[in-house]
């Protein structure tokens, strides 16, 4: 019984630790451009049933209750919390905010797309749009040189005034993908999201129709980290894992007791 008890202390350390490594994380990319903050889920580990309810106890009753022992906790899984951060207005037309669902698509290299909320574009040598990476959105939208008068319309269309003629000229349409599972995308770093078999495929479309966000020039996404949250759930944990410690620590003494005793 005291082994089973330190077994099942030392998961509560475990599993505290890892949800205190999700906190910090969190709380590292406060200031992260659509940065979606991560919540730890756990579940109990499996039962050893010492007896189960309705089994004989003699020959003409059964027992009303079981005697069922469990043995710890463990992180299921992690889960992105993909509410909407607050839109930070920066005057640059080139930064670019989804106001609702969605993510913009980019090319990795390779030719493989992610998707980012991060709206912090800018210019190519070659005029493409890119990321901070360097990475081109997709559709690929490039901005002849001399352009002035940049802006980007809330269903994405990219126009701008072009030197020697007098209307702006459409330069190309940005699209938001969306995806029936958001909470099953690959967080890959650097901002970035992939798909997999669990988010499904990417339903690409215009900005602001089919549930999708609009597009807000001149802005951008700030974390939706909020950092009283964290530092209760940062206590909460602390305070967690400390009383595992001391379970640790009352069963280690119990097991001394009962060495000198016998």
């Amino acid at each position: 019984m005291p082994s089973s008890a330190l077994h099942v202390a030392r998961t509560g350390l475990e599993a505290q630790d890892t949800r205190m490594r999700v906190i910090a994380n969190n709380l590292a990319n406060v200031g992260t451009t659509g940065f979606k903050r991560d919540r730890a889920n756990f579940a109990t580990l499996a039962y050893q049933d010492a007896r189960v309810a309705g089994q004989q106890s003699s020959n003409e009753t059964a027992y009303a209750t079981g005697l069922n022992l469990g043995t710890g906790v463990a992180v299921q899984a992690t889960t992105r919390i993909d509410s909407q951060g607050t839109l930070q207005s920066t005057s640059n037309a080139l930064d670019l905010a989804l106001d609702g669902d969605g993510y913009f698509q980019v090319t990795m290299p390779g030719g493989q797309l992610a998707y980012t909320r991060a709206g912090n574009f800018s210019r190519s040598a070659e005029g493409v749009l890119v990321t901070a990476q360097g990475y081109p959105l997709n559709p690929a939208i490039t901005i002849p040189e001399g352009a002035s008068a940049i802006t980007i319309a809330n269903d994405g269309t990219v126009s701008a005034t072009i030197a020697g003629q007098n209307e702006p000229a459409q330069l190309g349409q940005i699209t938001v993908a969306s995806f029936a599972n958001p909470g099953g995308l690959r967080s890959t770093g650097d901002n970035f999201l992939q798909e997999t078999a669990a988010s499904g495929a990417a339903q690409v479309g215009v900005p602001g129709e089919l549930g999708r966000g609009n597009i807000r020039q001149g802005y951008l996404e700030g974390s939706n980290v909020n950092v009283v949250e964290e530092l209760v759930d940062m206590i909460e944990c602390q305070r967690a894992y400390e009383i595992n410690s001391k379970m640790i620590s009352a069963v280690d003494d119990m097991l001394q007791n009962a060495n000198q005793t016998l």
